[in-house]
């Protein structure tokens, strides 16, 4: 399984364990000059920003260790650009939760973790 397909197989499990808890999802893998966002999604009042990162096994570390200062940063630049361009008012509360996903044997999802506002505004 090349490295598109194992991000692919990831966000699809995210996406599917999103519903099945009750969330919308509004988008998947927005785009702006800043970078990408995997999964927008919305439960009650609440926007939901989703990172989901995938690894074939745990050989290199957990998945969710990828999302390093740098990559947080950029995730907060896409999601006020994402509030910004659908006018969404900024006192509508957000959050930026990681989905971690390790593949097993057969490229199928063996295990998911989900953080919860893993990324803060201000770290």
């Amino acid at each position: 399984m090349d490295r598109r397909a194992c991000g692919m197989t990831g966000e699809d499990a995210a996406a599917r364990y999103l519903r099945s808890r009750g969330f919308r999802i509004l988008a998947r893998r927005w785009r702006t000059r800043f970078g990408e966002i995997d999964l927008v999604t919305s439960k009650g009042d609440e926007i939901v920003f989703v990172e989901v990162k995938t690894r074939r096994s745990g050989s290199f570390g957990v998945p969710q260790a990828a999302v390093d200062r740098w990559k947080r940063e950029r995730l907060r630049r896409v999601c006020y650009a994402f509030l910004e361009r659908h006018n969404i008012i900024p006192q509508r509360p957000f959050r930026i939760d990681v989905i971690a996903v390790t593949l097993g044997s057969g490229g199928r999802p063996d295990r998911l973790t989900h953080i919860r506002y893993a990324v803060s505004e201000d770290d």
